[in-house]
C-alpha cells in the first residue's frame, strides 16, 4: 500500500534533524520547471498553449526556491543558465545545464561553495538525432561535497506520453522511444557502480514505477539503486502517482535520511496558477555523506 505523504511533510522543511546531523546533511531535490523562459514566443519558438511568465511570477519561483532552502537541484525544462538564473540566485548558486541548445534544457543548481565539474552530456538519450523535435540530453556532473567527497549525479527528463504502458507489449511510439533510452541508462549505471563512487540518478522520468515495470526491473538489476519515492504517493496539485524520481546507488545508498522525503507544495490553488508556477512541484530528499 502506498504511503501518503501528511501534509506537514508536504510543506518546506529545514530544521529536522539535530544540529550534529544538520552539519553533515545536504538537501537533494529535483524540480521540473515548465518550459521557463524569459524569451518572447517569437524567440523561443514556443508552442500556442505555453504561458508566457510575467515578472512577478518569477520572482514568486524565486521564493519558493529559496524557501525550498535544497544544496543541489536537478532541474528540467530550463531555457539555459540565464533563465534558471531567474530562480536560482547566481551568487548562491552555480548553474550549469546541457549544451543543446533548446528551450526544454536539462541543468542543475549547486549551491556555493560546493563546486561543481560537468562531464559530457549524455547524448546517447537523443536516441533519435534527426527527428524534428530532439529527446533530451542527459545533464552529468561531478559535484564536491563540503566533506570533500565527490557525487556523480545524472539528472534527465525522458521521452514524455508512457507513464504506465507495458513497454513490452505496447505499440504506442512515445513508448518505443522511451524504450530506446533505456540502455543509455542502464550504461551510465554500470559505470558508476564498476567505479564504486557515491552516484545520484535524478530528474522527470516521465514513469510510474510503483506497479511491476520492466523499466525500474533494468534499472534496479544494473546496480541497488534506492528510490527515494518508492511507496509513496504525489500530493503535488492534483495527487497524480511520482514521476519525478530520485535514485541513489553506490555508498549513496546508505545517505539517505530515512523519513526525509518531501513535496514542497505551492500555496497558491487552482488550475490557472500551473502555467505561473510549474505542473511539478520539487521532491526533495536529504542525504548524509557523513555517514
Amino acid at each position: 500500500m502506498k504511503r501518503h505523504l501528511a501534509l506537514c511533510a508536504c510543506l518546506i522543511w529545514c530544521c529536522a534533524f539535530a544540529p550534529a546531523t544538520m552539519a553533515q546533511a545536504i538537501k537533494i531535490s529535483t524540480w521540473n520547471l515548465d518550459w521557463l523562459t524569459a524569451r518572447s514566443r517569437a524567440e523561443a519558438d514556443l508552442p500556442a498553449d505555453v504561458h508566457r511568465r510575467a515578472p512577478e511570477d518569477f520572482k514568486r519561483l524565486a521564493t519558493y526556491a529559496e524557501k525550498l532552502g535544497a544544496g543541489i537541484i536537478g532541474l528540467q525544462e530550463v531555457d539555459g543558465p540565464d533563465a534558471a538564473a531567474l530562480v536560482f540566485d547566481p551568487k548562491r548558486y552555480t548553474i550549469a545545464t546541457i549544451d543543446e541548445p533548446i528551450v526544454q534544457r536539462v541543468g542543475i543548481a549547486v549551491r556555493k561553495p560546493m563546486t561543481l565539474t560537468k562531464n559530457p552530456d549524455l547524448t546517447a538519450l537523443d536516441v533519435e538525432a534527426d527527428a524534428p523535435y530532439k529527446l533530451r540530453d542527459g545533464l552529468d556532473v561531478s559535484v564536491t561535497l563540503p566533506t570533500g567527497q565527490t557525487l556523480r549525479i545524472l539528472v534527465i527528463h525522458l521521452k514524455t506520453g508512457c507513464q504506465t504502458d507495458d513497454l513490452a507489449h505496447t505499440q504506442r511510439p512515445q513508448c518505443a522511444l522511451l524504450a530506446r533510452q533505456i540502455p543509455p541508462l542502464l550504461a551510465w549505471i554500470a559505470a558508476r557502480q564498476a567505479e564504486g563512487i557515491p552516484f545520484l540518478l535524478l530528474g522527470d522520468f516521465n514513469r510510474v514505477f510503483d506497479t511491476p515495470d520492466s523499466f525500474g526491473d533494468a534499472l534496479t538489476s544494473t546496480a541497488k539503486l534506492l528510490r527515494a519515492t518508492e511507496g509513496f504517493e504525489n500530493p503535488c496539485w492534483d495527487g497524480a502517482p511520482f514521476i519525478d524520481h530520485i535514485f541513489l546507488g553506490g555508498p549513496a545508498r546508505h545517505w539517505l535520511q530515512p523519513g526525509s522525503l518531501r513535496v514542497q507544495i505551492f500555496s497558491e490553488f487552482g488550475e490557472g496558477w500551473k502555467p505561473r508556477l510549474s505542473d511539478h512541484c520539487p521532491v526533495s530528499v536529504m542525504i548524509n555523506p557523513g555517514k
